[in-house]
């Protein structure tokens, strides 16, 4: 054999060894599969995910399916077997059909609430001092949504209606006061809604407690755990926090918001679970933090 096809041959070789090589992970790796539509806070859990995955013992591979598809067949899909991980915005029922991992992904950001008003009626909101003057105020909220009864509970006056859309015309019209909304929500609900005369209120933020979890089949109790223990690990080692922080949607929502300079009123959220980890003081957004 020549010296040229020795060492071709010993490439070769080498090449396939290589290739074993890297394939090996992956073929070994248990497939994650979730799936992830355009909302940009499906975008967010799955980074949280991969933060998550480096953190793991065990290898998974993240398989991410782009179905258009609804909150309640995604819960199906989970119970069927068709995929192994989901998110959501927690609530009682989803708590009893299936098994939460008790770590907030946006650290109780989304229960963060400021107001979309109609931009002549900044004054009146500029007013308010106390947790009273702001139930003198009437809020619209969707029907059905379970914001309406955290509102209601705590003493506020709310207008409900089934059509989403309709929220932005009353809100300029007047039937309501404020239509409040996730820090996340209101930048973009607006530059979609452009021709109203709409604006975010700009003086107070209405707190309560929403775990935004992921969510395995209720009998997964192995991937439960690991995802929460590797959520704990990339937290202690700040890698999680440094994925919340720099996150465009969280930024953007931070910035845009200036949340830390705001009339802050926390309110109780009786649909939240005992199990809720709030001695977890490290899983919460402390606003005198940022």
């Amino acid at each position: 054999m020549s010296m040229q096809t020795h060492f071709h041959a010993l490439t070769q070789r080498l090449g396939l060894l290589l290739t074993c090589a890297l394939l090996t992970p992956a073929l070994n790796a248990e497939p994650l599969r979730v799936n992830q539509t355009n909302h940009p806070l499906d975008a967010y859990a799955v980074g949280a995910i991969r933060v998550a995955l480096q953190h793991m013992p065990k290898r998974y591979q993240l398989e991410v399916g782009t179905s258009d598809i609804t909150q309640a067949r995604a819960v199906e899909y989970l119970q069927t077997g068709e995929m192994d991980l989901m998110w959501l915005a927690t609530d009682k029922t989803a708590e009893e059909t299936l098994r939460p991992i008790r770590f907030p992904l946006l650290k109780g950001l989304l229960g963060h609430r400021v107001f979309i008003i109609n931009q002549n009626n900044q004054s009146r909101f500029s007013d308010i001092r106390t947790i009273n003057d702001l139930k003198e105020l009437r809020f619209g909220q969707g029907a059905g949504w379970p914001d309406v009864e955290i509102l209601r509970s705590n003493g506020f006056t709310v207008i409900t209606t089934s059509k989403y859309e309709n929220l932005f015309h009353m809100t300029e019209g007047g039937r309501f006061d404020a239509f409040p909304r996730g820090v996340l929500e209101p930048w973009v609900e607006l530059a979609k809604h452009n021709s109203l005369g709409l604006s975010v209120e700009r003086k107070i933020v209405l707190i309560y407690t929403l775990p935004f979890y992921l969510f395995v089949d209720k009998n997964n109790t192995e991937l439960a755990n690991d995802l929460h223990a590797a959520l704990d690990a990339a937290l202690a080692d700040g890698s999680f926090d440094n994925y919340f922080y720099n996150s465009k949607m969280v930024n953007d929502a931070l910035t845009r918001s200036g949340l830390k300079e705001r009339l802050a009123f926390r309110i109780s959220n009786p649909l939240l679970s005992k199990e809720t980890p709030l001695e977890r003081k490290d899983y919460w957004l402390d606003l005198n933090d940022l």
